[in-house]
């Protein structure tokens, strides 16, 4: 697999209205490559003004966690530890998680492959906290449908894997016809300048989980990877924040969803309507695979945490 392959992100035409069509192959810069997005497909939509009700419409499944908030800010989230039940759910207790090196060649900060049952902690991980440079997002975890991705997500940030990184792609509506943030490149430069932001990632691949879980509307979270290229989820992950995304499941497209923002789609909506940097100045490299549109209020994960 090539430097391209390993990209992540759902790849996708876009018509002249700006509306997402059928999928084609990813193409070097793009997370996937084609228009990239989703592993970062395309450029993050630019986000609608819409309130955080909106947000309330992409609940996680009744085994999730908890669903996202009915307004912008959301809930006050307190970090203290989650109450403990005297037992794990046996179905989670049972689940052997398996992950395999990734051979392909791409970038990759390696920190070792997580372990293949699940820990006390991981099936009573309730929320990721994201705080960044423009401030705190928080998301409700769907632990119980995704419990291989949320024991990736805690193996990670247990190594501080995503501190210091800089989430590399917007996808705006005005661009690509859809709404999306992706981050969880260990490697990018999230300039609009590097083609190999959106290559990397930690190593190792895990098969996909949750899928058609909850719609891919404004606030879901999923993990990135391209539509062609199933089960090769890494360590990027996506932010919806508009319900145009929900043309990609529609279309056949499917993601590890993981959660839903209970917090901080102020922030996503801030940093959309900041706008792109242009891949080398030209938007359309984005949609056409070569390169990633970078968000132009600059996005630094300080501390990313699971609780």
């Amino acid at each position: 697999m090539t430097d391209t392959d390993r990209q992540k992100q759902p790849a996708w035409r876009v018509s002249t209205a700006g509306r997402a069509t059928t999928p084609r192959r990813r193409l070097r810069g793009t997370l996937g490559a084609g228009l990239g997005l989703l592993a970062l497909a395309g450029s993050l939509v630019a986000c609608s003004d819409g309130s955080a009700d909106q947000a309330s419409k992409a609940t996680p499944s009744a085994s999730a966690s908890a669903s996202a908030s009915a307004s912008a800010e959301g809930p006050t989230v307190t970090q203290s530890e989650p109450t403990e039940p005297t037992a794990p759910p046996t179905s989670l207790r049972q689940i052997t998680c398996q992950y395999r090196k990734d051979d392909s060649g791409s970038p990759s900060k390696f920190v070792g492959l997580p372990p293949s049952k699940l820990t006390r902690r991981v099936i009573l991980a309730k929320q990721m906290i994201i705080r960044t440079n423009q401030g705190e997002i928080v998301i409700d975890l769907a632990t119980k449908d995704a419990p291989c991705a949320v024991n990736s997500l805690v193996f990670l940030a247990d190594k501080n894997f995503y501190d210091g990184s800089v989430c590399h792609r917007l996808a705006t509506v005005e661009t690509v016809g859809l709404g999306m943030l992706q981050c969880g490149d260990p490697l990018a430069k999230g300039d609009g300048k590097s083609k190999d932001d959106g290559a990397g990632g930690p190593g190792y691949l895990f098969d996909d989980e949750n899928l058609g879980g909850m719609p891919l509307n404004r606030g879901t979270v999923g993990l990135a990877q391209a539509t062609e290229d199933a089960n090769s989820n890494g360590s990027q992950f996506f932010i919806s924040f508009t319900d145009e995304n929900t043309q990609l499941t529609a279309s056949g497209a499917a993601f590890t969803m993981i959660g839903v923002v209970s917090k901080g789609m102020n922030v996503i909506d801030k940093i959309a309507k900041g706008g792109i940097i242009p891949f080398n100045g030209d938007p359309t490299a984005d949609v056409r695979g070569e390169g990633s549109n970078a968000p132009k209020k600059k996005v630094v994960i300080k501390d990313l945490a699971i609780v």
